[in-house]
């Protein structure tokens, strides 16, 4: 409710076309109880209407929201509020205790997920983004980042996640936070490892939901396992091209034309394009090949003549 009241009135300002770097009123704006004052640290109106529109599609993970040194507060957004198998977005928004203005510039940094698994007495993590960045260049109060579950929670295993901050100097963190990471649905399978030697790699599909039939762009990411395991997965640094070939299983594997093949960009991810041309479920069969243009993974492992390394998609 608080977030909400905040949010709110960052809306009444800027319908008044007043921002919280006004030197208009020396003495702040108070509405609602709460006093808006002139403070470098803080957005912009327009700046807090871009977050506020942009929260209003995402919801909050309240095991993952800090307070910082007793003058700020650090929320973590995912778009559900839940976590799950798979590549999952988390967003961060920090804000000053005393006013609720939001901080434009602050670091989240070494995001940590561990999973212990019961019955090896073991612990294990899993491929998180190379760093927490804003979400957009036009302005800073929202920052991202991602976390790719290996496995969902269940009584084999158990997740916690950890991350510290430091906003305008004062530092803090979640500590060890105990979390559930959801299976998907059946259909869905978004998350596939293999190996070149004796290294594994793991690969992550970016946010399939948001597909449509017709071409989609499609996007993902390759992350090494690191030594020791309990290290966050990075990204690898080997460039890789991964060749697609989506098919329907429910309709006697019939494919489509006009797939592009993933290659990696400047940024770490892969992206491609996909022809998906009608609803249900989609098998998007991988073949992995080097810089150099040999299989290593998706082609020594035909079944029915289709790589065993894929993912699943239900549109």
């Amino acid at each position: 409710m608080y977030m909400k009241k905040v949010l709110g009135l960052f809306l009444v300002l800027v319908a008044g076309l007043v921002s919280c770097n006004s030197n208009d009123d020396e003495n702040g704006i108070t509405i609602d109880g709460i006093t808006i004052t002139d403070d470098v640290d803080c957005c912009s109106a327009e700046e807090a209407l871009q977050v506020y529109r942009f929260l209003q599609g995402v919801s909050i993970i309240p095991e993952l929201s800090v307070e910082v040194d007793g003058k700020y507060n650090v929320y973590a957004y995912s778009k559900t509020g839940s976590l799950h198998t798979g590549y999952n977005e988390l967003y961060f928004v920090a804000t000053k205790k005393i006013s609720g203005n939001y901080v434009k510039n602050f670091e989240v940094k070494n995001i940590t997920p561990l999973m212990y698994m019961t019955q090896m007495n073991m612990s294990h993590s899993t491929p998180v983004s190379a760093g927490v960045e804003s979400f957009n260049d036009g302005y800073l109060a929202v920052k991202r980042g991602w976390v790719s579950f290996l496995m969902n929670s269940s009584e084999n295993g158990s997740w916690t996640i950890s991350y510290d901050v430091d906003v305008l100097g004062s530092t803090g963190g979640t500590g060890n936070v105990n979390i559930t990471v959801d299976a998907l649905p059946d259909g869905q399978e978004w998350l596939k490892t293999f190996k070149v030697g004796d290294e594994v790699y793991v690969l992550s599909l970016v946010n399939p939901t948001d597909w449509q039939t017709g071409t989609n762009a499609i996007q993902a990411y390759v992350s090494k396992k690191s030594q020791p395991i309990t290290t966050p997965y990075a990204l690898a640094t080997e460039r890789f091209t991964i060749e697609i070939d989506p098919r329907m299983p429910d309709m006697g594997n019939h494919t489509s034309p006009d797939n592009v093949a993933l290659t990696r960009q400047e940024d770490g991810s892969y992206v491609g394009r996909v022809n998906l041309t009608m609803t249900g479920l989609w098998r998007i069969h991988l073949t992995v090949k080097d810089a150099e243009g040999n299989i290593v993974a998706g082609g020594d492992d035909l079944k029915d003549g289709l790589s065993s390394l894929y993912w699943d998609v239900t549109i």
